[in-house]
């Protein structure tokens, strides 16, 4: 059996602040913070699925950019998969997480990632930041 294949946006803006969302569910992950997105539909692709996500979950249209690492793993029989992404249209709001938050540099570990979102912010943070 393969692996559900889940995706996350790693939404950049200027100076390299990165959205950041705290679940609302399930009661084992509520409070915890993450990147958005979320499971890829039968048929649909990892892209079209991260697209989806942001807009259903945000309110907003992104720019998919380059894949962040490779395959991450969440939990048995779940893989996740990250991609860089920017704002194409719309103001991001909450409308499936308790909160969001803009976080800067020197700001991105004020909040309390998941599991699986913590080493993936840490790539990040070396992708988005000068040397």
């Amino acid at each position: 059996m393969s692996n559900i294949v889940v995706v996350a946006a790693v939404i950049v803006a200027e100076g390299g602040r990165v959205l950041a969302a705290q679940r609302a569910a399930p009661a084992a992950h509520a409070g915890g913070w993450e990147f958005p997105g979320g499971k890829v539909d039968p048929g649909e692709s990892e892209v079209a699925a991260l697209v989806r996500e942001c807009r259903e979950e945000l309110g907003v249209e992104i720019a998919v950019g380059e894949r962040v690492g490779g395959d991450w793993t969440l939990s048995e029989g779940y893989v996740l998969r990250v991609w860089l992404a920017t704002l194409a249209s719309g103001t991001p709001e909450p409308r499936e997480h308790l909160a969001l938050r803009w976080l800067g540099p020197g700001e991105y570990y004020d909040v309390e990632w998941l599991g699986a979102d913590l080493p993936i912010m840490k790539t990040v943070e070396g992708l988005i930041l000068p040397d």
